[in-house]
């Protein structure tokens, strides 16, 4: 992030250039947004990395006998269960990540649009450092 600056545009060439402050300010809160969607995608990935766990576990044990003896890993504990019993689980598991995911991927594409906004607003443009 650091090799990213920001530059305010005016309307005229003859416009006064914002003062260091309001840079400094501008600076920080394009850093904010930056970080916060980086957080969010990287949230992301790992639901959509467990969504998908969660599926390939279910593929696996859908075409099994239902008393069928499996294992399964609850808060570090690895337990013993029926087919029967652990699908149902793994279903309503693999729905809320699936739920989760939809309102992280939502509040992304809220966040990149009100950053865009803000970048409108403020008439920032992002300039690539040379070092």
């Amino acid at each position: 992030m650091s090799d990213q600056k920001l530059q305010s545009t005016s309307a005229s060439a003859s416009a006064p250039t914002i003062s260091s402050k309001k840079q400094s300010e501008l600076q920080s809160q394009y850093n904010e947004y930056k970080s916060t969607l980086q957080q969010l995608a990287q949230k992301i990935g790992e639901l959509e990395s467990e969504g998908d766990e969660h599926k390939l576990v279910l593929e696996t044990l859908r075409p099994l006998e239902n008393d069928r003896k499996c294992f399964r890993m609850i808060g570090g504990v690895l337990v013993e269960r029926t087919v029967g019993e652990v699908i149902p689980a793994l279903e309503n598991n693999a729905q809320g990540v699936e739920t989760v995911l939809q309102q992280l991927v939502k509040e992304y594409k809220k966040t990149e649009d009100d950053m865009k906004a803000w970048q409108t607003k403020n008439k920032v443009q992002v300039v690539q450092g040379s070092g």
